[in-house]
């Protein structure tokens, strides 16, 4: 009877490329950050309408982006954009390209958003709680 040895060098082998891989993927991730300095309003415009006062959540995501803080933590970066409100409001987001949703949270009537962007613009509208208007460009 044969007494079969696992293959450690093997293991070794794919435990090296593991170690090696991994600063390889993290450095890929933090690549793909956009520097925006301090400009992180530059990029598409976003508008919420609730012309009979109904209050709002809204949640844009985007690319990464990195930007200038402040003197003591210079670099920071975000990927999402967070606000509620009630009735109408609008912004900018950092970069042309993201999504947004928007939820009805409470109050009289629909809610709707737009986003444009040079020569684009997409709107979508909710009465619904439960779904909300969805909009944005990849």
């Amino acid at each position: 009877m044969t007494v079969r040895r696992p293959n450690r060098e093997g293991a070794r082998v794919g435990i090296a490329a593991a170690v090696f891989a991994l600063p390889l993927a993290l450095a890929g991730a933090s690549a793909a950050q956009t520097w925006v300095g301090t400009n992180i309003e530059g990029g598409m415009h976003w508008h919420v309408s609730a012309p009979e006062g109904a209050a709002w959540r809204l949640e844009c995501r985007f690319p990464p982006v990195t930007y200038y803080r402040n003197a003591y933590e210079q670099k920071a970066w975000i990927n999402r954009f967070e606000r509620s409100g009630r009735g109408d409001d609008s912004g900018r987001l950092p970069l042309n390209i993201g999504h947004c949703h928007l939820w009805k949270t409470g109050g009289r009537g629909a809610v709707a958003i737009g986003v444009s962007r040079p020569g684009e613009t997409v709107a979508d509208a909710s009465r619904d709680r439960a779904t909300p208007a969805a909009v944005g460009f990849l």
